[in-house]
């Protein structure tokens, strides 16, 4: 019975031991980063910007270099362009001559502020704090007329996709640059037909969207907040 006890009390012992031991190295294996080089925080951020890992930068818009961009040739969308490039030189031929305007080209984004969709800045008044960034950036069909006072007046940069895309031209603020993200083939595919002003064809359908996203409205999944899907 003693020696029963015993190996009891040993193998508790043991188990009591492994536990510790992995916590310990599980720990040490967390922070050897931080350990070993000291521009890395525990949290494996970098403590100060290393100019060398940016030696070769790429260009924020898409130009005919894109031709020599060997990684992003080699994956698909949204990883890549493969399989794109007779779309983009199509589309690189007749918008070649683009440019920023002088007055976005002279910007300097010392204060940047991106303004989601969601309805957090609904009755906030923040729309002046928001205007008083250098540049603002507002995704897909985020409105703004008629609601300045709690998201602002200013636009600098509207990025899109095809589907979130305002429909209507008078909707889209002047002074401000239509940014593409396209993720998927259809994506270049659209931005073709806008540019080429030839008859658009939608990825999706939208009208059923619609009538989808109606039906939840009407079962109280979710809530329409606008004047009407």
């Amino acid at each position: 019975m003693g020696l029963l006890v015993f190996v009891r009390n040993l193998l508790l012992a043991l188990c009591l031991f492994l536990v510790l031991g992995f916590l310990y190295y599980s720990a040490w294996k967390l922070h050897l980063l931080q350990w070993e080089d000291p521009k890395y925080d525990r949290l494996g951020f970098l403590l100060k910007l290393d100019s060398k890992l940016f030696s070769k930068p790429a260009p924020m818009f898409l130009d005919d270099s894109f031709r020599k961009w060997a990684r992003i040739r080699e994956f698909v969308p949204p990883f890549g362009i493969k399989g794109q490039d007779n779309l983009i030189k199509a589309i690189l031929s007749v918008t070649k001559e683009y440019r920023l305007t002088p007055a976005l080209d002279s910007l300097s984004c010392r204060r940047c502020i991106i303004v989601g969709n969601g309805g957090v800045l609904a009755n906030k008044s923040l729309g002046s704090r928001i205007d008083d960034y250098d540049i603002v950036v507002r995704l897909n069909s985020a409105p703004v007329k008629g609601f300045e006072k709690d998201v602002g007046s200013k636009t600098t940069l509207r990025i899109t996709y095809p589907e979130g895309a305002m429909q209507r031209p008078e909707q889209y603020e002047r002074d401000s640059l239509f940014v593409l993200a396209g993720f998927k083939w259809q994506d270049f595919k659209w931005l073709k037909y806008i540019v080429y002003k030839e008859r658009v064809s939608w990825t999706h359908n939208i009208q059923r969207e619609k009538e989808f996203l109606r039906k939840l409205v009407k079962a109280r999944v979710i809530t329409d907040l606008t004047s009407g899907i």
